[in-house]
């Protein structure tokens, strides 16, 4: 081999080396572009849940592409001092709206508002979501009702607003962020599993139905993603710490810069023939991972313990 390429190879960072991300919800320190930093200039997302976690993390790589976004859920204070990082790391515009996705009420002010400041819609990431370990036999007919309402109805509702309003005319973009939890039924996830299962079915329906006019509807299904307040509630330090994240094929948790990436690509023209699938970011842990049903019991055991 020549000795210069040799030397290139060493440098190339790998292609499965995760990009920088932060754990908490700030923005990026530096940020290294791997699609067209124009890909979607002066559009505009509205994104549920994007006060935090993926959400917030999905709204700043979006707004580093030349995005504006809309960012809704129901803590208007977290929301707007989310915004303003936003604004101020990337110099694009950021409304902060209350939601709450189970009330199409909500949904359709908060919608009009948002027409009111940016005239249009272009792109929507359904990413609010409820969720906790919990076996099936404690889970009250409450708990499950709620997520449902939340993941399942709550994606419907807001789709449902947005396609009237926005995308039956112009078309548009819709991503729905889901899970693998139903893949091979998950322990102590009956609820999400169900939920986020029935939004993978929903993203089918929707792409069929709204296709005609313009609009793709695809679903992204992250893993165990790391800085996420569903990384803390199911375990993911438990599972760090017991060395379990060896067993997914790429043997570490994500981080919610890939999976802004995922969604970048998927919003993006990049995906214009995309459209009634899901995009599995889960470094194959669905594949892999144990689903050890004593073992999770036991750490859901001690977590209902320390809580209380």
């Amino acid at each position: 081999m020549n000795p210069e390429t040799e030397a290139t190879m060493l440098e190339t960072p790998s292609l499965t080396q995760p990009p920088e991300d932060v754990d908490t919800d700030d923005c990026l320190s530096t940020y290294s572009y791997l699609f067209s930093p124009d890909v979607l200039k002066d559009r505009v997302a509205f994104i549920t849940g994007g006060g935090s976690g993926i959400g917030f993390r999905i709204a700043e790589i979006f707004m580093r592409h030349g995005c504006h976004t809309v960012i809704a859920s129901r803590n208007l204070q977290r929301l707007s001092e989310a915004a303003k990082k936003l604004v101020d790391a990337t110099g694009r515009r950021c409304l902060p709206l209350c939601v709450d996705v189970r009330q199409p009420q909500t949904i359709m002010a908060a919608v009009d508002q948002a027409l009111a400041e940016f005239r249009h819609i272009d792109i929507l990431i359904n990413n609010a979501a409820g969720n906790f370990l919990c076996p099936a036999s404690a889970l009250s007919f409450n708990a499950y009702k709620t997520v449902l309402d939340i993941d399942t109805m709550g994606t419907f509702n807001v789709s449902k607003v947005l396609f009237e309003k926005c995308f039956q005319d112009r078309g548009g973009v819709i991503v729905n962020i889901t899970a693998t939890l139903s893949y091979k039924g998950q322990a102590l996830q009956v609820h999400a599993g169900t939920a986020k299962a029935a939004v993978d079915a929903m993203t089918k329906h929707l792409a069929v139905e709204w296709g005609s006019s313009k609009v793709r509807v695809n679903s992204l299904a992250p893993g165990p993603i790391s800085g996420t307040e569903g990384f803390r509630r199911l375990g993911g330090k438990w599972a760090e710490s017991g060395n379990l994240f060896d067993s997914i094929p790429l043997q570490r948790p994500g981080n919610k810069t890939e999976i802004a990436h995922s969604a970048l690509f998927l919003a993006s023209p990049l995906a214009s023939y995309v459209t009634g699938t899901t995009l599995v970011a889960d470094g194959g842990s669905w594949l892999t991972s144990a689903n050890n049903f004593s073992a999770m019991l036991g750490h859901w055991s001690t977590e209902v313990k320390q809580d209380k």
